[in-house]
């Protein structure tokens, strides 16, 4: 067998270079046919590819000369500031992610009976099938927490009486099923890897329906099922900042494309999450993490001079996973900042007196400091670099004690209202299904009879 694996291995290896040797296709190429890669242009702006009033970025502005010039960013969901919003339920001293939930599905703001409706109706639906937990997660454990995820969600497909009904009303019952059950899924899918894979004991516990989102991840994660008030307050405002980020990224643009095929909600959440499982996209704050444990184990970061030169070896792809990259830096849109960062910032410097760890939170604003001042020596730019949300989510969740395992799934258990409403969205406006074009390059060629090929 281990010689047929051997054989196997080397033939595959074979049809790469054969699929490597046909890429022909140059970078110059895409100049040349006035291609954008990635939907962006040469400076960066993002091709518009359609219309849509969840949310919106702003990250330039119109200057007094007439040109656009970059500005503080500012992110909007359904027409209001993030920062009204989060400071609206803070100054309350209440939990923000349902009413976010809400906004984003309805397009206004609830009132209290309304808010105290929708936690009521959310709660309800915070339950899976009968089995569901055993024969589908339990007894299927997996090493990925996304890959669970994708799967539960395309299994609960199997339990709805009315799975392909697309119109808006069935379609808004299962968002809401799928936003309530999102961390019952991530979280008991952690459970069972732990317990299979890492022969730790294993713990259920049930959603409670008087607790809030953020509060019910905590209850049902940990052993004791305890958590402070700041702890389940700095999770919940994680996820009122995760849960949207304009039509433009990655899975809400996915989601908009599935959806116009006009298939079922369980796949086009399948494939929104199988966008964010993706290292560009979700699991940003993971590469956060794992970036400074690499720089603790090698150099001294209390030395300013150290961390200098550490931040240009991983410019120079010298250090950590060699990409070049300085994870939590910069921005496809942002410039000067990001709002979700600023809002986090605060939050992750007050859990860091919390839990004993300012001396990383402080290692995190160094490092936030004198990046955007290396990138802009060594890169050529044309717009500001600063510290993303990324950057502080990952070190919030360190802090919470989150196993990395759940970070992506915790951006999923937040996105995936954004994705409901964009479902939402496409199907009220469905005209035709989103199909771009591509430009063939390659040149057209003579059949050659099987007999005379060499």
């Amino acid at each position: 067998m281990n010689k047929l694996n051997s054989e196997i291995s080397q033939y595959i290896k074979k049809l790469a270079e054969i699929s490597n040797n046909g890429n022909h296709i140059q970078s110059e190429m895409y100049l040349e046919h006035g291609i954008y890669r990635g939907l962006r242009d040469l400076n960066g702006n993002g091709v518009p590819t359609g219309l849509t009033e969840i949310s919106r970025i702003k990250a330039k502005e119109t200057g007094a000369d007439g040109n656009t010039v970059p500005c503080d960013g500012e992110l909007f969901y359904r027409g209001y500031n993030i920062r009204d919003l989060v400071s609206g339920f803070l100054s309350d001293n209440r939990f923000g992610f349902e009413e976010t939930i809400y906004l984003l599905l309805f397009s206004r703001l609830p009132s209290k009976t309304e808010l105290a409706e929708f936690k009521t109706a959310l709660a309800k639906y915070r339950t899976l099938p009968d089995d569901f937990v055993n024969n589908s997660i339990l007894k299927n454990p997996g090493r990925d927490m996304m890959n669970i995820l994708s799967r539960s969600v395309l299994a609960l497909y199997a339990y709805d009486d009315n799975p392909d009904d697309i119109s808006v009303a069935n379609v808004m019952r299962q968002s809401l099923q799928l936003i309530s059950v999102f961390p019952l899924l991530a979280v008991y899918g952690f459970h069972s890897f732990r317990h299979y894979h890492k022969g730790k004991s294993l713990y259920i516990h049930r959603p409670d329906e008087n607790l809030s989102s953020a509060e019910n991840i905590l209850h049902m994660l940990r052993k004791n099922g305890k958590y402070t008030s700041l702890e389940a307050k700095i999770l919940d405002l994680s996820l009122v900042l995760h849960a949207e980020h304009g039509g433009g990224n990655n899975s809400a643009f996915t989601t908009h494309v599935v959806t116009s095929s006009g298939t079922d909600t369980y796949s086009s959440v399948a494939a929104a999450l199988g966008s964010l499982k993706g290292p560009r996209h979700g699991g940003a704050n993971i590469k956060v993490v794992n970036m400074f444990d690499d720089m603790k184990n090698s150099i001294n970061v209390k030395n300013k001079g150290e961390i200098e030169d550490y931040l240009a070896k991983l410019l120079n792809k010298e250090a950590f996973d060699r990409t070049g990259l300085i994870y939590g830096m910069g921005h496809a849109v942002y410039s000067k900042s990001d709002p979700r960062a600023d809002i986090l910032k605060k939050c992750a410097h007050d859990l860091s007196v919390e839990k004993g760890c300012e001396e990383e939170f402080e290692l995190y604003e160094t490092v936030a400091n004198l990046a955007s001042d290396i990138i802009s020596q060594k890169r050529k730019i044309y717009k500001g670099v600063s510290a993303n949300i990324d950057f502080y989510s990952g070190l919030v969740y360190k802090m919470l004690k989150l196993p990395p395992e759940l970070f992506t799934p915790i951006f999923a258990m937040s996105r995936i209202s954004g994705w409901s409403a964009h479902r939402i969205e496409e199907i009220q406006n469905a005209g035709k299904i989103i199909r771009p074009t591509y430009i063939s390059v390659a040149e057209n060629k003579d059949y050659i009879p099987l007999s005379d090929r060499k």
